[in-house]
């Protein structure tokens, strides 16, 4: 017979065994569940898109004001409209009112994934609506620090992705994810992007050339909330750190759900758009 001693020590390594087990339930989900630093910033991508879906479509006025490395600056007023695509990239069309010599230029984007984007730029000198090549993406648009690249919708398909940390930026706690672009004659090598942690806004992003040196940072404030849930900037500042130049944009007006169509995005209608 087991005396009362031993009775005791097999109890209580029925209990140690039991804990350890339960120890070892309780882990299973997080090491199953563990994600790679890419598939946590697919994760952080693919949640900032679905945070932003459903604003249908919107319009603003925008001052665009440029200035060069010795500080003196032109402007140049712009209405945008853009319309939101389920299952694609959204349409964007951007109309130029001053000053006198770009008057009525128009230029029309439909975003995608991988495919490259479709643009369309009408020039009233010329009365010509010229198709932009996608090797010309990387290009400056209408003399400023963005390309035309950076003026699509930003569809998740575009990139590649990396979460590189959290961290504070100014008033908010960010993700802070390294894009490395997957579509053909991107100007950049890979971008570093702050997304607070919030709402998905994005605060700040640095573009890295082809030679992967620190080409341009654009940094966007004055958020404002439309529809209680949408987020847009007041101001965007992209500066160009290799040729000392930037373009500021001043967003005002905004409108949402106003009743766009795709017949507001053709490119046939690009030279009477108004």
């Amino acid at each position: 017979m087991l005396n009362k001693a031993r009775l005791n020590k097999i109890g209580l390594n029925k209990f140690m065994v039991k804990k350890l087990l339960l120890i070892g339930l309780m882990t299973l989900p997080l090491i199953s569940h563990a994600q790679t630093a890419e598939e946590q910033g697919l994760q952080v991508a693919k949640d900032g898109e679905a945070y932003d879906a459903g604003f249908v479509d919107f319009t603003a006025n925008m001052l665009m004001t440029l200035k060069n490395k010795k500080g003196d600056t032109s402007s140049r007023q712009i209405r945008i409209r853009t319309l939101e695509v389920v299952g694609d990239g959204d349409k964007s069309l951007s109309i130029f009112d001053q000053p006198a010599d770009v008057k009525g230029t128009a230029m029309l984007t439909y975003s995608h994934g991988l495919k490259p984007d479709d643009q369309w730029l009408y020039l009233p000198a010329i009365k010509r609506v010229k198709r932009i090549s996608s090797r010309n993406k990387s290009g400056p648009f209408m003399g400023s620090e963005f390309a035309f690249e950076d003026l699509g919708s930003q569809e998740i398909e575009k990139y590649s992705y990396k979460l590189l940390r959290e961290e504070a930026c100014g008033e908010f706690q960010c993700f802070v994810l390294e894009r490395i672009p997957a579509y053909k004659y991107s100007g950049y090598k890979r971008q570093h992007v702050w997304l607070d942690k919030e709402a998905y806004r994005m605060i700040k992003a640095d573009f890295y050339d082809r030679k992967n040196e620190l080409l341009k940072t654009l940094t966007s404030t004055d958020y404002q909330q439309f529809l209680g849930h949408y987020w847009r900037p007041r101001k965007m500042e992209m500066v160009n750190h290799q040729n000392g130049k930037s373009t500021t944009l001043l967003w005002t007006d905004y409108a949402f759900k106003t009743g766009l169509t795709n017949r507001d995005f053709k490119s046939q209608t690009l030279k009477r758009a108004r």
